[in-house]
């Protein structure tokens, strides 16, 4: 069976933008692939003249695959990988969190209708494709256009806008793992030829299929409301300006940002069980309001303002120690509050265009932590200190062993609070200039001046009970000091994971040049090559076990790219390519530095490098059948690994590969429409095996390579459908994560069968 995976992932790939039939069903129309506009980079280009690599995912690709979930789309896409569920995601193997969770700042942002996402929000926020008109995900560095949280690239998500044309859509979904979604969308005007609107809406009700059998119900159930609304507003005085105003509402109730499978029983993949005595669950509260505001100055020139503001909230609990023991467990809440605001001026003729833009961005963070942690008794500092105290390294380990066993860990009851803010103004530009009709001239550049401030108040209190030196020695001889000695370390330790660290202030500026060249051999064939900056900034980092702020500095990359965009037959036949090289420094990482698992902060110690190449066709044999493939190769290394002076740590990252950053990924699909309404795809993604860690010893952190098949039949009338679904047809049994030591794994979605019936009018 793998083989015959492993056949159809070489053949086909879902993430190129796949041509439409001229016959689309009603309310799915998209045009010719030639024709998709990308938005991501603000200047509103085809995918022919847009030279950053973009994936583009379509309503008519939405609708004939049964992609339900940005989480869907990361799958089908060459060179992008989901993380632990759906908590995160890579880019080009850079997670976007960073690549071993270290720094403030993301590498990757997630836009929904020009509001950015905080990462927290990602595996519950408005990240559901439901009456979305298109999806790009932009790999590589974006930080000329987009800035702030851009080094690894952005994910645009635009909705369906209102139209002068009344309009109805309806869904219903259902699947063989008790998943029920029902989604609704309306719109039309309101004042004809000046005010228009459109609501959607879309409920999901997911039982779940992980059993806990200490608290009854399943861990991962999900019930989630998803509400949005949008005005268009083209006033007949004022013809030349267009106004849209959008409010998002999400309400996700469930399960944990990933999910834990209990390992230790057999045929875990079947029976899927949790033995956890506390809730494992991922509230998420989401409003979101834009204002988009264009102004058409002539024929060349137009005036664009984007404003948008966002609150996320989410409330996240978990047993840490998966068993029915109450010993650990963790609570994280977080607020966040952003707000946005870009002015654009796009120019564009027949030789010049591109844009001048100023961006501010301001966005206020509350972290609020109140877990119960367990701490691995030091063993090796308790000896030293014994030693250094007069004892034999023979005694003073049997001491430590003696000790240990009683003591094997430090529970901790833990309250932090930690805010932050971050306030970013830029000013940025990008532009092409044709020196011949074949020849141009590509440049770019932005400065942006971050003011960001960390503050930390934590508590620490230990909850368990000392061993009593009466056990180890008489009052008064060696043993007995020892061991007191030694409790009184522990509360030392425990007491110092408790403090105030005064609030810190940093400022960072950052002048980032893009160039570069194109050239248009043929009106169905271009080349480019840029070379761009890529840029994070730095911050203060909270060290868990010492309650204190570390300052970290920026991390760059200086990215090289290749591009090739060629149509042919008519727009028929498309290929897509780019080949990349990045190198990174100054790269910000985790360095644990030796009191306890708590002890660690993030510095900057790493360089590194990634390469590797995306080829993406599609191809529109008649009106009936196309078919679309994908290959994506990258190659991550950490170079150098250099500690601060004065610091410590047991993790060397030096010549290991990059988290969940598969060598390959491969996609692709068929879809089929048939005489009388009938129609049908099939798609598979195939993804090499990833490590789930970094440094040293990654490779007992290896999951392997996966191969996941799906399809769709159905018949569509025009104004309605019924199709059945299949995820994961042949029943992949694959881990996205492995926890041996505590025998808990995420594991890979199971065989799932589904039916859907839409409504179109």
């Amino acid at each position: 069976m793998s083989s015959l995976f492993t056949s159809c992932a070489l053949l086909l790939a879902s993430a190129a933008p796949a041509p439409a039939s001229t016959e689309a069903p009603a309310g799915n129309s998209q045009p010719a692939s030639d024709d998709i506009i990308v938005t991501g980079e603000k200047a509103d280009r085809t995918i022919q003249h847009t030279t950053t690599s973009v994936a583009v995912t379509t309503p008519q690709q939405i609708r004939d695959q049964a992609i339900l979930s940005i989480q869907d789309v990361y799958n089908r896409t060459a060179n992008v990988a989901e993380t632990y569920g759906s908590s995160g995601f890579t880019i080009r193997g850079v997670n976007n969190k960073g690549v071993s969770g270290a720094g403030g700042a993301d590498t990757a942002t997630v836009y929904v209708d020009g509001a950015p996402l905080p990462s927290e929000a990602l595996f519950g926020g408005p990240t559901d494709l439901w009456d979305v008109s298109q999806v790009e995900i932009l790999r590589g560095p974006q930080s000329t256009i987009q800035g702030l949280n851009a080094l690894a690239g952005s994910v645009v998500i635009e909705t369906r806008d209102p139209t002068q044309k009344w309009s109805a859509d309806g869904r219903a979904l259902w699947s063989s793992q008790m998943q029920r979604t029902f989604s609704a969308a309306v719109g039309g005007p309101i004042v004809p030829g000046e005010l228009a609107f459109r609501l959607a809406v879309e409920h999901r009700a997911d039982r779940g299929i992980i059993h806990n059998i200490v608290r009854g119900g399943y861990d991962d159930r999900l019930n989630s409301l998803n509400l949005r609304g949008k005005l268009l507003w083209t006033p007949g005085a004022l013809p030349d300006l267009t106004v849209k105003l959008g409010y998002n509402r999400v309400r996700r109730a469930g399960g944990y940002m990933f999910q834990y499978t209990d390992t230790s029983v057999p045929n875990y993949y079947d029976n899927r069980i949790s033995q956890s005595n506390r809730p494992n669950r991922g509230n998420i509260a989401t409003d979101i309001a834009t204002a988009d505001i264009a102004y058409r100055l002539g024929d060349h020139v137009k005036l664009s303002s984007i404003t948008s503001w966002n609150r996320i909230h989410s409330n996240i609990a978990a047993d840490a120690d998966y068993t029915p023991v109450d010993s650990a467990s963790i609570l994280n809440i977080y607020t966040t509050r952003t707000l946005t605001e870009e002015l654009r001026l796009n120019y564009k003729d027949d030789r010049l265009s591109g844009l001048l833009g100023g961006w501010y961005y301001h966005r206020n963070q509350t972290y609020f932590a109140n877990s119960q942690v367990n701490v691995a008794t030091p063993t090796g500092t308790i000896s030293s200190l014994l030693q250094s105290g007069g004892f034999p390294a023979a005694a003073a380990n049997q001491i430590t062993a003696l000790y240990a066993a009683q003591l094997p860990v430090i529970p901790v009851a833990y309250l932090a609070n930690q805010p932050t803010q971050v306030e970013t103004a830029a000013f940025f530009g990008d532009g092409r200039y044709k020196l011949t009709d074949r020849f141009s001239l590509i440049a770019g550049f932005r400065y942006d001046h971050e003011r960001n401030r960390s503050a930390s108040d934590t508590t620490a209190t230990f909850t368990g009970a000392y061993p009593n030196p009466a056990t180890f020695g008489a009052p008064g001889s060696a043993l007995y000091a020892a061991v007191s000695a030694i409790n009184a370390g522990v509360a030392g330790i425990v007491a110092s994971a408790g403090a105030s660290a005064p609030a810190a202030t940093r400022n960072f500026n950052a002048f980032l040049p893009k160039g570069g060249i194109s050239m248009d051999w043929t009106p169905h064939l271009t080349t480019a090559v840029t070379v761009q900056k890529g840029y994070r900034s730095g911050g203060s980092s909270q060290n868990p076990a010492r309650s204190t702020l570390v300052a970290y500095d920026p991390e760059h990359t200086l990215n090289f790219e290749g591009a090739l965009r060629g149509n042919w037959l008519d727009g028929r036949l498309t290929l897509n390519a780019n080949l990349f090289y990045t190198k990174w420094t100054n790269q910000q990482v985790t360095v644990y530095r030796g009191l306890n698992t708590y002890d660690y902060n993030t510095v900057n110690a790493g360089k590194s490098h990634l390469w590797g190449f995306e080829v993406e066709a599609g191809h529109r044999f008649n009106k009936a059948l196309d078919a679309f493939a994908s290959v994506g190769h990258v190659k991550t290394r950490f170079d150098q690994f250099q500690l601060p002076t004065g610091t410590t740590s047991t993790s060397d990252l030096s010549g290991s590969q990059f988290a969940y950053a598969p060598t390959w990924t491969l996609a692709g699909g068929l879809n089929a429409r048939l005489k009388g309404g009938w129609n049908g795809n099939i798609n598979v993604n195939w993804r090499s095996s990833v490590f789930t860690s970094v440094g040293a010893g990654q490779e007992q952190y290896r999951v392997g390579a996966r191969a996941v098949a799906n399809g769709r039949v159905g018949y569509d009338a025009g104004h309605w459908g019924a199709y059945l679904f299949a995820r994961n047809i042949f029943n992949a049994r694959y881990k996205q994560y492995n926890y041996a030591a505590l025998h808990q794994a995420v594991l890979g979605d199971p065989q799932t069968i589904g039916g859907e019936v839409d409504l179109h009018w």
